[in-house]
């Protein structure tokens, strides 16, 4: 009887244990779960926080055509735009920290989330499977028991029977003989009761030595060691959190290194040497103010204005040309046309600038406007080597189809010319000095002088009267017609390259991959080929670079070569055609 107590306690007693450990692992994956939760919102954060400083770092990035952009010559805003863009490579690093506390952490946990809960559900599935097993196998053993005491009693109560029948002188014979053979069968049964108690009694004591002994201890010692994983998991994930910030403390120091050297690449003298530059207007200083006598007999002469500086010291005065001079900026008086001021703004000639930043603006309109000129004859130098080509091979093109895109470019040519010589003439003007036939015309490309043979007079009115402004903004003046001549060569019609007789196969000197699909005539055999047909991905080999004519050649197999345009491919030429 007490041993079936100390079973029951026993079996109790481990149930608890089982409840405990089933609530101290389930809060064990609760830690995990939170854990995560506090990376990934981590991770939210940096990609917040990477999110704002590109969009800080765009938002001060000098707009395109604006004053902050015209400012970008100061070594102080250079360096304001050296620090953001390593503010935009610093956010990039936030990102990189946001991508990998994902992909290492969170994503890792998440699985091994799912593997844990699988794993503590089947040890504890095998804990309760183990518990009803030696529950059940208590159940029959008591059952037995309970039986065996059953049938004992009744063969004691039959043998009971037996003998007072056996006593009695009245009882028949008969009746003693069948009292005794009941007897004898209630002992055989409580026998029988008594080996099957005997057989689960053994087999219950077995089951329970393995259940105690085996089978619960591994299940304890498998939940242990699933636990100690859990907890060395996260050690892990801990380590991971710190090393992932560590990883891109290099790239975010060059940044932070890019800023310092940013900052100490600012040159104050040298910002104010181009303030000096960029606004120094050319203007001589005034005079000194002569003394007017009002005294007796002295006939009063008056300015033009009394209550103006500017004007008071630039009186209008005759010049031999009939015109008058204009009076000069008076320096630190603001002008109230504020808006005829802006650079960029106002006449074509810039006639309402200083004299040093009205040249500063020419010279570079007519740097433009030469590049302009030198892109429109680079094309045509292309089309004329091209109708050459179809001249000689009609097959592969009409050459007539090309005269009037070259009739156009050279009308586009004239016109930027005639635009060139009327800025060199503004230029001239403002230099104090005009081009004449023995002195070659200035600021122009070689290319424009080469391009015509037949010297061309042009007459440019580069100097107009223009009156002195009221409000005393600059003006110039000049009553005689400048003549400006300039001598233009022409250019041969075709170019040497395309004297394409017999000549030798040219032999590979790289690569090229089509970038877009080009529709070329269809190449002759041998050597004389114009334009190619090419597809968007082709390879092909490069026989002839380009030259400057916007054009490379290429050959496909022995018997296809062409032309094919260099912007419709990406070349890679050979190490020792890049050093020749």
């Amino acid at each position: 009887m007490e041993s079936g107590r100390a079973t029951l306690l026993k079996e109790q007693q481990l149930k608890d244990q089982f409840d405990n450990l089933e609530k101290h692992t389930q809060s064990g994956i609760e830690f995990v779960e939170r854990y995560s939760k506090f990376v990934k919102e981590r991770s939210e954060i940096e990609i917040s926080y990477a999110k704002q400083i590109r969009n800080l770092s765009k938002k001060y990035q000098p707009k395109k055509n604006s004053r902050e952009e015209e400012e970008n010559k100061y070594t102080s805003c250079r360096a304001f735009l050296s620090t953001l863009n390593e503010l935009n490579d610093y956010a990039g690093q936030h990102e990189v920290i946001a991508e990998n506390l994902t992909s290492q952490i969170i994503t890792e946990l998440s699985r091994y989330l799912t593997e844990l809960k699988a794993e503590r559900k089947s040890h504890f599935h095998d804990g309760r499977k183990a518990q009803q097993q030696i529950e059940s196998s208590w159940k029959q053993l008591e059952s037995s028991k309970r039986r065996f005491e059953r049938d004992c009693k009744e063969a004691d109560r039959a043998q009971q029977y037996f003998e007072r029948m056996d006593a009695d002188i009245n009882v028949t014979k008969a009746d003693v003989e069948k009292a005794r053979q009941q007897a004898q069968m209630r002992h055989q049964i409580a026998a029988d009761s008594k080996t099957e108690y005997s057989n689960y009694l053994t087999k219950f004591n077995q089951e329970q030595n393995e259940h105690y002994y085996t089978l619960i201890p591994n299940i304890f010692q498998k939940l242990q060691e699933m636990e100690e994983r859990r907890i060395e998991r996260v050690g892990v994930s801990m380590k991971t959190y710190a090393e992932v910030d560590r990883e891109v403390l290099p790239i975010v120091g060059k940044c932070l290194d890019g800023m310092t050297k940013a900052a100490e690449s600012i040159e104050p003298k040298t910002d104010s040497k181009q303030v000096v530059e960029s606004y120094k207007s050319g203007f001589e200083p005034p005079g000194d103010v002569e003394f007017e006598d009002y005294g007796p007999g002295q006939t009063i002469k008056r300015t033009v204005s009394e209550t103006s500086l500017s004007n008071s010291r630039g009186e209008a005065k005759e010049r031999p040309g009939g015109g008058k001079s204009k009076g000069k900026l008076w320096p630190f008086i603001k002008n109230k046309n504020k808006l005829s001021l802006k650079l960029g703004s106002g006449p074509e000639d810039f006639s309402h600038l200083p004299p040093e930043q009205r040249r500063k603006k020419l010279q570079a309109k007519i740097d433009d406007i030469n590049k302009d000129i030198q892109k429109e004859m680079d094309q045509k130098d292309a089309l004329t080597k091209m109708k050459g080509v179809y001249e000689k091979n009609p097959q592969m093109g009409d050459p007539a189809s090309v005269d009037p895109r070259l009739v156009e470019m050279s009308m586009n040519i004239e016109k930027l010319q005639s635009e060139v010589q009327k800025f060199e003439g503004w230029l001239a003007e403002v230099e104090g000095r005009l081009p004449s036939r023995s002195d070659p015309p200035r600021r122009q490309s070689g290319l424009y002088e080469s391009q015509h043979s037949n010297s061309t007079m042009v007459d440019n009115n580069c100097a107009q009267d223009r009156e002195s402004s009221p409000d005393g903004s600059y003006t110039e003046e000049q009553s005689s017609e400048t003549q400006v001549k300039v001598a233009i060569a022409n250019t041969p019609e075709f170019d040497d390259e395309f004297d394409d007789g017999d000549e030798e196969t040219l032999p590979t000197i790289g690569t090229c991959k089509a970038v877009y699909s080009f529709e070329g005539n269809t190449p002759l055999t041998g050597h004389n080929e114009g334009t190619i047909s090419v597809t968007e991905g082709e390879l092909l080999f490069v026989i002839e670079q380009d030259k400057g004519d916007g054009w490379t050649r290429v050959r496909r197999n022995e018997e296809e070569e062409g032309y094919v345009p260099t912007s419709y491919v990406e070349v890679f030429l050979e190490t020792n055609a890049k050093d020749s």
